[in-house]
């Protein structure tokens, strides 16, 4: 079988770069579980992550690069050594190349840290891989919690807290980590299980962080299913995002709330500004930032008093309110889009955000649409996640 793997990154860069790879045949006669060799799709392509890309040796081996997302292109400066994977078939006696840490595909059996990574199992139907979690805070999946009760996934604590003790009784293959983030890795990097980071969350295009469903699905020999459930995501973002081109008026939007003396404000660059501008509309900050950056509200109130819109994500306890917002910060009125009532509004205490909009971008973006430009979605159009706050 002739294997073609076609990877393209930078799309928010000037330049795009694409690299095909055409592999050649056969695994050197090793077989998976099932007699196959990893992987079931003819081809791999990756158009927006920017995180990771695939190689293909002469011997059927996976060579698989983790890099930031956010760093510059060059490829050794991106990432330290020691994140490359090389996925060989069960039974594989070859030698991997230096630097690389072998992985037996597909794997039985993993542990997510995070939301976002659940999110890829259930865009693959592959709850079954997963052995532990973290927790089940603001966790709806009725699959997976019910998979808990069996006591078929463990919950192993969370980050910096880690119950060693169930992460060796879970027995996963590999481990999902987001070694950017508060980290505490230190005492199950002892347990010599392979630690695989995931990165989609540094992602600074929306398709790019669902993308990283192809990521997950090397591991799991899932590779057709992420194929083809990322092509229809890809298909109806971009036709949505084609709509809202079309709009001669853009309105301004600006994120976020006061919590604890400042206000986390996402940078220009963020793939929920790209989000915005996907919908047809035009985020306060024209900035560079990646992440987010805490400022004081009157830096805030003078970049965004009369922005049209005001998204706010939280997990307010009951039903969040204009006068709930005018009360937890009575300088709130002051905005226009708080007078106007165009706050756009999102209770992760209501709604399964997390756990489902890294790898539902294209509905995301039906929501905003459907705020900033009624007029380009369907009269009976219902809302997902975001909605304006009544």
């Amino acid at each position: 079988m002739n294997l073609n793997i076609k990877i393209s990154n930078g799309i928010l860069h000037v330049a795009t770069v694409v690299l095909t790879v055409v592999a050649l045949t056969a695994c050197n006669g090793a077989a998976g579980p099932q007699g196959d060799a990893p992987g079931t799709a003819d081809s791999i392509e990756i158009k927006y992550a920017r995180g990771f890309n695939v190689r293909q040796t002469p011997d059927g081996v996976r060579l698989v690069e983790v890099s930031d997302p956010q760093g510059p292109e060059s490829g050794e400066e991106r990432m330290p050594i020691g994140y490359q994977f090389a996925l060989v078939p069960h039974g594989w006696n070859g030698t991997v190349p230096d630097g690389y840490t072998k992985v037996e595909v597909p794997i039985s059996g993993t542990i997510c840290m995070t939301a976002l990574q659940l999110s890829n199992f259930t865009a693959l139907d592959a709850h079954q891989f997963i052995r532990g979690i973290t927790g089940t805070k603001n966790l709806y999946n009725s699959d997976i919690l019910a998979r808990v009760d069996r006591g078929d996934i463990v919950k192993i604590g969370m980050e910096g807290e880690f119950d060693t003790e169930l992460v060796l009784a879970a027995n996963p293959d590999v481990i999902f980590i987001s070694p950017f983030k508060r980290g505490g890795y230190d005492a199950i990097k002892e347990t010599g299980i392979t630690l695989v980071p995931h990165l989609g969350y540094k992602e600074l295009d929306p398709l790019g962080q669902a993308e990283w469903i192809k990521f997950v699905a090397l591991f799991l020999g899932k590779e057709a299913e992420a194929d083809s459930v990322f092509a229809g995501i890809e298909q109806r973002y971009n036709d949505l995002k084609a709509k809202a081109a079309t709009v001669d008026a853009r309105p301004t939007v600006f994120s976020g709330e006061m919590h604890g003396g400042n206000w986390y404000a996402v940078g220009g660059r963020n793939h929920l500004a790209q989000l915005f501008r996907d919908a047809g509309a035009d985020y306060i900050f024209k900035n560079e930032e990646t992440g987010g950056v805490n400022i004081e509200y009157e830096q805030m109130y003078a970049v965004a008093a009369n922005a049209d819109y005001w998204r706010i994500l939280n997990s307010f306890k009951g039903d969040f309110t204009y006068e709930a917002l005018q009360q937890s910060e009575p300088r709130n009125t002051l905005f226009v889009a708080f007078r106007n009532r165009h706050v756009i509004y999102c209770n992760m205490r209501q709604t399964p955000y997390y756990e489902l909009s890294p790898v539902q971008p294209d509905i995301l973006l039906a929501d905003l649409i459907a705020i900033f430009h009624p007029e380009l979605m369907p009269h009976d159009y219902q809302p997902t996640f975001y909605t304006l706050l009544k």
